[in-house]
């Protein structure tokens, strides 16, 4: 499996002479609010979601679609409007820039699904990861990162702390004190922990694992229809995990 031959999104470029410099090269430019221009191999979005046996992999199942409006409303990305389901052990992970993992319960893999998420990772794929617990001592958090440990075992490939200046934080919205706080930690939910980052496994110098203990899944899991009752939209961050995700 080859980064390159991931699905990639799709983006209309501005009629300029940098953008029609680049659809000669068949590349494409997304233009982030600040002006900056991003360039990508396009072909269109779709939102994977990692089903695996244990636990409850389906948990926030608002959540994608929120996001994909969101990625309408900012952007120029074609995307799928459908979430789509795909198994750890599938053949048709290769077929994903990105998927989404989630629960609340014990994770366990097999040793399948083990070698394939691993081909996956290290062939390009990036997988978002975010605990339904919003704490790091529960049973997804202890269990996942058991998991990523197998999956992922050559020197450098552990989870490490996000600095505040990484650009995953500046790729499209800028978020100067790194990732935005879940109304859940605000309210002492989980451990009662407002942690002021997230952590990534990075391959060959950009993320493969994206992992959050501030359950960012509950926190955007509402009727897409109802975001406009919002004070201030807190999918944002979503769009910069997804523009990420296609362009790096």
């Amino acid at each position: 499996m080859d980064r390159r031959k991931f699905i990639r999104h799709s983006i209309v470029a501005a009629t300029s002479a940098a953008a029609m410099a680049a659809q000669a090269e068949n590349l494409q430019i997304l233009a982030t609010p600040s002006g900056k221009r991003i360039r990508s191999r396009v072909n269109g979005f779709t939102f994977a979601r990692l089903r695996y046996a244990s636990g409850n992999w389906d948990a926030d199942p608002r959540m994608p679609s929120n996001i994909l409006n969101s990625l309408v409303e900012y952007t120029s990305i074609r995307v799928d409007p459908n979430e789509h389901i795909v198994d750890a052990g599938s053949e048709d992970l290769s077929n994903y820039p990105f998927v989404y993992l989630t629960g609340n319960k014990m994770l366990r893999f097999s040793e399948k699904e083990r070698a394939n998420l691993r081909r996956y990772l290290r062939s390009g794929g990036f997988m978002f990861v975010d605990d339904c617990n919003h704490d790091i001592d529960g049973t997804f958090a202890k269990t996942f990162e058991g998991e990523i440990r197998m999956i992922l075992d050559r020197p450098g490939e552990t989870l490490r702390k996000l600095p505040k200046e990484h650009s995953l934080f500046r790729v499209f919205f800028e978020f100067k004190d790194g990732p935005p706080a879940t109304s859940h930690e605000l309210n002492g939910w989980g451990d009662d922990i407002v942690h002021d980052y997230v952590q990534g496994i990075e391959i060959d110098g950009r993320i493969a694992v994206l992992y959050s203990n501030k359950d960012y899944g509950c926190e955007w899991n509402y009727d897409w229809t109802n975001k406009r009752f919002s004070a201030k939209d807190n999918t944002q961050f979503g769009v910069n995990i997804i523009v990420y995700a296609l362009t790096s």
